[in-house]
């Protein structure tokens, strides 16, 4: 398990300007929905949005404390 607030902090650790909301879908701390704006998406398609984000999250992917995410991408400009 792993808290929204940690999950958070791994994605603006690689994303110094992300604004980022977590949202525990199931109430077991391992179902997600991650919100991220950030200017670091300008110019890149989903795919290459979603792979930031999940490089973000590797480690706690890697030893299983999330189990599903749902991600949603966005620049300031499409917030």
């Amino acid at each position: 398990m792993i808290t929204p607030e940690a999950l958070a902090g791994y994605i603006q650790t690689a994303l110094t300007d992300a604004k980022v909301t977590v949202t525990d879908r199931t109430g077991t701390l391992d179902h997600f929905m991650i919100r991220v704006v950030s200017n670091g998406f300008q110019g890149k398609n989903l795919l290459d949005r979603h792979r930031l984000i999940y490089q973000a999250l590797n480690e706690p992917m890697k030893d299983g404390r999330i189990h599903a995410v749902e991600i949603k991408a966005v620049t300031p400009d499409e917030a």
